[in-house]
């Protein structure tokens, strides 16, 4: 659990703006300070690292979920009906055989466990901790009821899988080798899933790779206290199969180039997700103190010492999705006296799930709905804060403002209003009406020899599990190109 926090009391003063109700919302006084944070308050861009001790740093981005014990995930496996054609298995995008591994986990099988696993998806470590499995497998789970509740089948992945990477265990072998040669374009869960699934079928595989590290958004953009020391661990793994050569600093459309990897491969998968990030395009944006919310979440994923990564004293973050929720709660968890969290639609029309949503309350995040931004204010080169206008659903059930307008003051604020395709990194391609690559159920584009999934495409949910969905169902319909099918 997080240290703890005195709930932070804002003085409301009403003033008239353009002939509108206007309100400031301010911080509290001294007594709303984190307990242990001793540092001096500036009236403006109070941004700051240490806010927090080492200890208490450590106990807040511990693992958020402690995996069962053995006694632990022996009971919990006791609950399961193990139904004939389980709906948990129906809602898993990787349709893994959910009550085949708890029956493995029930005979002390883990072997079998994590085979059934990892054949489905071979992320089932990472998915294990991240998916909202409260509305795929979880969320389908004959036990839910008034009086009971689904079997944590979240937190049995977890525990039949653990012991795969922390003792490297060799599940897989690569088939015979074809001479086959594929370019695979992102090391995310799309990219990866999609090299291993190829790798295994006796095909070669290069990874070509933006970033300094491989998993995309599983290593840079996930909640550090989700995914504590485990990323870089399970691709590990997942590469020792062998088959699969992986290429960093590689960014398509600046040193890499499509037709190149078309002329020169047998096959190309894309799994580039969506590298730009979506601008509010109000005044204020480029003041100091206001910045994207996957580069601060970036950073504090990479930071060896959490200690060094500066954080408002009072930080505004704009969005309602996951990206939203984690960096809400991360700026809390770094010793963040204030943080709210503002929607411009209802909690229901939130990508964040609901468990997210609580989530986020109940560690103090402040959640304001129907609120979107107007203008971002600043003094002297700083944000100071973020004028709101109140929002409304019409007749016509279009949003619109309702004429009434708010301020927050602010030290930082972090805009999480999604992200999208860069278009520049592709040309070539389809593109649908939303951005996105163009592409079929088995991820064949429009140019020959040419695949793509995952967030790059979309389509269904941008999750991991689904990404890797994408990356397995590329992976057989190449190999059919190639012949090999």
């Amino acid at each position: 659990m997080p240290v703890a926090h005195r709930t932070a009391r804002d003085d409301l003063h009403l003033f008239a703006f353009a002939n509108t109700t206007f309100f400031s919302i301010n911080p509290g006084d001294d007594e709303d300070r984190p307990t242990g944070d001793k540092m001096a308050r500036k009236e403006l861009g109070d941004i700051a690292a240490g806010r927090l001790g080492a200890g208490d740093l450590a106990t807040n981005f511990g693992d958020v979920a402690p995996p069962l014990s053995r006694q632990q995930a022996l009971i919990e496996a006791s609950r399961c009906h193990f139904c004939y054609e389980a709906p948990c298995i129906v809602a898993c995008p990787t349709s893994i055989d959910i009550p085949g591994f708890i029956r493995g986990i029930s005979t002390d099988n883990l072997g079998g466990a994590a085979h059934k696993i990892l054949d489905a998806n071979i992320f089932g470590g990472q998915c294990a901790r991240v998916c909202p499995t409260e509305i795929l497998c979880e969320g389908e789970c004959v036990r839910n009821g008034p009086e009971d509740k689904p079997v944590a089948i979240g937190a049995l992945q977890r525990y039949a899988t653990d012991w795969v990477y922390d003792a490297p265990q060799t599940l897989f072998t690569r088939a015979p080798a074809t001479g086959k040669r594929i370019a695979v374009v992102g090391a995310g869960p799309a990219g990866l899933a999609c090299a291993h699934a190829l790798a295994r079928l006796g095909h070669q595989v290069t990874v070509f790779e933006a970033r300094e590290k491989s998993g995309g958004l599983n290593e840079y953009g996930i909640a550090a206290y989700k995914v504590v020391d485990f990323s870089a661990k399970e691709v590990a793994w997942l590469l020792s199969i062998g088959g699969i050569e992986v290429r960093h600093g590689q960014v398509l459309g600046k040193n890499l180039k499509l037709e190149t990897l078309t002329e020169t491969f047998d096959a190309v998968f894309l799994g580039i997700g969506l590298a730009a990030v979506n601008q509010l395009g109000l005044p204020g944006e480029n003041l100091a103190g206001v910045r994207n919310a996957v580069d601060f979440i970036a950073e504090l994923r990479q930071a060896a010492d959490k200690s060094s990564v500066p954080i408002g004293r009072r930080v505004v973050v704009i969005g309602g999705g996951n990206t939203a929720i984690d960096a809400s709660v991360q700026s809390k968890r770094l010793g963040a006296e204030q943080v709210h969290l503002v929607y411009r639609r209802g909690a229901n029309a939130m990508s964040a799930t609901s468990a997210e949503q609580a989530f986020a309350k109940d560690e103090g995040v402040f959640v304001t709905h129907f609120a979107q931004p107007v203008a971002i204010l600043g003094q002297n080169g700083h944000v100071s804060a973020v004028r709101f206008e109140h929002t409304r659903i019409d007749d016509g059930g279009r949003l619109t403002g309702t004429g009434e307008y708010f301020e927050i003051a602010t030290d930082m604020v972090l805009k999480a209003i999604g992200q999208t395709l860069d278009a520049n990194s592709a040309t070539g391609l389809s593109y649908r009406r939303d951005g996105r690559i163009d592409a079929n159920a088995t991820g064949a584009t429009r140019l020959a020899k040419v695949f793509a999934g995952g967030d790059c495409v979309g389509g269904k949910t941008d999750l991991t599990v689904q990404a890797v969905a994408d990356g397995k169902a590329a992976a057989g319909a190449i190999h059919a190109f190639l012949g090999q099918g």
